[in-house]
């Protein structure tokens, strides 16, 4: 028998996968590690960290492996999109790496628009200048850090520093350099119209390859300290939200995936770069070569259900809490909760909107705040899926992946909001499952990612509306969308009390 590893390097840790070449998982290990927040917006990580985890969790994986690791043919990845590496001269780590969810480059997001305008920037990176991307963190690193910038050689993104650490070489995939803001999306480049503009050197983007190429074997180093033969071939590996689309199956049009994990993502399939959706979504390439994706993003989605839980339920599991969400009715008894806990992303480009329970009253518990945090994602996840609808794009069934695709009330309470048949995958892994599945093709198991897709994906339940739940769903929506511009201001004016 065949094995593959999928490695999704996400933003509270990482998850290992060992898959045969039947599809069926046999093995997951997981890693956590810790956010660094010294700052209000601040969010960083030591990426020694994620080297020091991944080759932990190989080792556990390898050391229960009954069979010769030389039948572990390769390994691929997946990884938290937008985060900032930055390498000396020697190849070294200059700072923590900057992630995604940090939102103190407001300023540069600023200059960015006023420098190259929103719709050049639209052409060229298919993207809007927002906080969470690479581009403004590299600007505000050059700002506030001159003399670390003058020394920087290189920037990676979170996978490509770990796959270099395995490795020793350094590339960068599509999928994730479209998150940068510096690549010409439909172009598949880093721009030069916008490095020279920003005066930022172009020979800092590392070289790109696609998601399925194989950039070499691990290192003896590494084979030595995880048991691996070091013949293991190592493929690029993708952004977290293009292997996730992989492992859901989301590799044709008309296909809809709706992603549950720290943050939200709702995701289609594009055939072309050439999407016109003024900024409010993301367009992005894809892990499948010669594709592309449109995307809205919640950017707290499990995280305000896992904030909700370590500040209000530390004591409960996770699971006893959301077994009583199915007692508690649709409006969670007169509250509502809207998730911008860290900003927002999709509809609302909004850095310091924060989050709200509206309608507390002395009669709610606990189990009626679990069920408006989990409407309150689901409904920002909603206005994606209007935004889709709106551009014409036809909404058949949904592919629900995440801890949302967990639990039995999430996903009907998906169906009822969206509208829509929500499916539920044999396996609701996706990131982690997309790593293996790019790594099984590009060890040349399947002649395409379709392929693989249809030996190792199988839909186990499907969750349709229930006509009764979409009527009262469909009033409390309505209500949900106003609470945005009616905290607004209060929401801003706020932010110079916060530590």
């Amino acid at each position: 028998m065949r094995y593959v590893i999928g490695i999704d390097l996400g933003t509270s840790g990482v998850k290992l996968l060992l898959v045969n070449e039947a599809g069926e998982v046999c093995q997951e290990v997981s890693r956590s590690y810790p956010l660094l927040q010294e700052k209000d917006g601040h969010c960083e990580q030591d990426p020694e960290l994620w080297v020091k985890k991944t080759t932990e969790a190989l080792a556990e994986l390898v050391s229960a492996f009954p069979g010769r690791v030389e039948e572990i043919e390769g390994l691929s990845f997946s990884g938290q999109m937008h985060g900032l590496v930055l390498l000396d001269e020697q190849q070294r780590v200059l700072r923590h790496a900057i992630l995604w969810n940090d939102t103190r480059t407001t300023e540069q997001c600023r200059f960015i628009t006023e420098r190259i305008g929103e719709e050049t920037l639209l052409q060229l990176a298919k993207n809007r200048a927002l906080e969470g991307f690479t581009l403004p963190k590299l600007l505000w690193v050059k700002q506030h850090e001159p003399e670390l910038f003058r020394q920087a050689k290189l920037f990676l993104l979170p996978k490509d520093y770990l796959r270099f650490r395995l490795t020793g070489k350094l590339n960068s995939e599509y999928s994730d350099a479209a998150g940068t803001l510096l690549l010409e999306v439909g172009a598949k480049r880093w721009s030069p119209q916008i490095c020279e503009q920003l005066d930022i050197p172009l020979e800092i983007c590392p070289p790109l390859v696609e998601s399925h190429a194989c950039v070499g074997t691990i290192t003896a180093e590494i084979a030595e300290m995880t048991g691996l033969a070091k013949s293991t071939k190592v493929f690029a590996g993708g952004a977290d939200n293009a292997c996730g689309a992989i492992g859901a199956g989301v590799l044709a049009e008309g296909k809809t995936l709706c992603s549950i994990g720290t943050s939200g993502v709702v995701l289609a399939y594009e055939r072309s770069a050439d999407v016109q959706f003024a900024g409010q979504l993301h367009c992005f390439d894809h892990a499948e070569e010669a594709a592309y994706y449109s995307m809205g993003v919640t950017l707290a989605a499990g995280h305000s259900l896992s904030w909700f839980r370590e500040t209000f339920a530390e004591t409960e599991k996770m699971d006893h809490l959301l077994a009583r969400v199915g007692e508690v009715p649709i409006g969670a008894n007169g509250l509502l909760f809207t998730p911008y806990i860290t900003g927002e992303r999709t509809p609302h480009a909004d850095a310091a909107i924060r989050g709200s329970f509206i309608g507390i009253d002395s009669k709610h518990t606990k189990a009626d705040f679990a069920r408006a945090v989990m409407e309150g994602i689901t409904f920002s996840l909603k206005q994606t899926i209007e935004l889709l609808q709106d551009s014409g794009k036809p909404i058949r069934e949904v592919v629900a992946i995440g801890g949302g695709a967990k639990n039995a009330e999430w996903l009907q309470m998906q169906a009822d909001i969206f509208q829509t048949d929500v499916v539920k995958l044999s396996s609701e892994q996706g990131p982690a499952l997309g790593a293996a599945m790019i790594a099984a093709y590009g060890c040349g198991w399947f002649a395409s990612l379709q392929a693989c897709a249809d030996r190792f994906l199988q839909v186990v339940e499907t969750y349709r509306p229930i006509a009764d739940n979409v009527q009262r769903y469909r009033a409390l929506y309505q209500l949900y969308k106003q609470v945005y511009d009616q905290t607004k201001d209060l929401s801003h004016a706020l932010a110079r009390f916060r530590a």
